[in-house]
């Protein structure tokens, strides 16, 4: 008996599931008209849609995380390889506009030799500074020129500013030289002013010369030139030397303290010229033409 009951509470349902379905399908339609008509479900879906907005930004959002990541990768690797190409060319530009750079400043010192060489009637060969002694307390310098250019012992050296030093050891493609301010060096000059002659020694500093003999009631005075005097047969009379920096006169005392600053730049100097005057008895063997 239950069995049977079941059986017709189940055929009892079915009529009533179907006129459900065919009323929804009936509403759907009715509502489709009347919404494509008059447009009264516009309402609806929009809050329908403002409702679900949320839902579509959260479920979007990976997606969106994902591609701002990988476009965000791609133009930081991008930028960085760029930065590095930029960083490189501006090294390279750099060192061509340094290597240019020291280019003019040799060309504007061979023009200032040659320009001085034109003004020396002495014979003159230029060289170029090929090391520099280490030692504070010897100021030599090696030049690329020796026994087969004519160079020789005592040699006078000069640059486009003045004075420079001497030859002091001969050999056969270089030579040693000895600046004007080394300790032991000594050199004749006379005050271009008056004729003054004295003796301008070497102080160990470049910038310094002493003239230790100079007595109190000498004429010399601050921003007198001094010149190669031409006494003692090394350097040819008339070339700069230095330009007398202070005169200090000392009573009691035979000779005043007076020092002079070279006229040529003896720490900077990269070419420098050889002379050969008239009275040399050795000649070069071959000229700079």
């Amino acid at each position: 008996m239950v069995t049977n009951r079941a059986d017709t509470s189940n055929l009892a349902r079915i009529p009533a599931l179907g006129i459900r379905l065919i009323l929804l399908l009936v509403v759907s339609i009715i509502l489709m008209v009347l919404d494509h008509r008059q447009n009264h479900l516009g309402a609806v879906r929009q809050a329908i849609g403002a409702a679900v907005y949320p839902l579509q930004v959260i479920v979007d959002a990976p997606f969106r995380l994902w591609d701002w990541i990988r476009e965000g990768t791609t133009e930081r690797n991008q930028l960085q390889l760029e930065v590095g190409r930029l960083q490189a060319e501006r090294l390279l530009t750099n060192v061509r506009l340094q290597r240019m750079t020291a280019l003019e400043a040799e060309n504007a010192r061979l023009r200032d030799l040659l320009e001085a060489r034109a003004q020396v009637r002495d014979d003159v060969r230029i060289a170029e500074i090929m090391a520099v002694d280490a030692n504070p307390y010897r100021h030599n310098i090696v030049i690329d020129i020796g026994k087969r250019d004519g160079v020789y012992d005592g040699q006078a050296i000069v640059d486009v500013s003045g004075v420079i030093g001497q030859v002091i050891e001969t050999g056969l493609a270089t030579s040693q030289a000895m600046l004007i301010s080394d300790p032991s060096h000594s050199l004749p000059v006379e005050v271009n002013r008056n004729g003054l002659r004295t003796i301008a020694n070497g102080t160990g500093e470049f910038g310094r010369l002493d003239l230790p003999f100079v007595t109190n009631n000498a004429d010399i005075r601050p921003g007198d030139l001094l010149v190669t005097s031409g006494l003692g047969g090394a350097f040819p009379a008339g070339y700069p030397v230095a330009v007398v920096e202070t005169v200090n006169r000392i009573p009691q005392e035979p000779f005043a303290d007076v020092t002079a600053t070279p006229t040529a730049a003896l720490d900077q100097v990269r070419e420098v010229m050889l002379i050969w005057s008239s009275s040399d008895a050795v000649e070069p063997e071959s000229s700079d033409e």
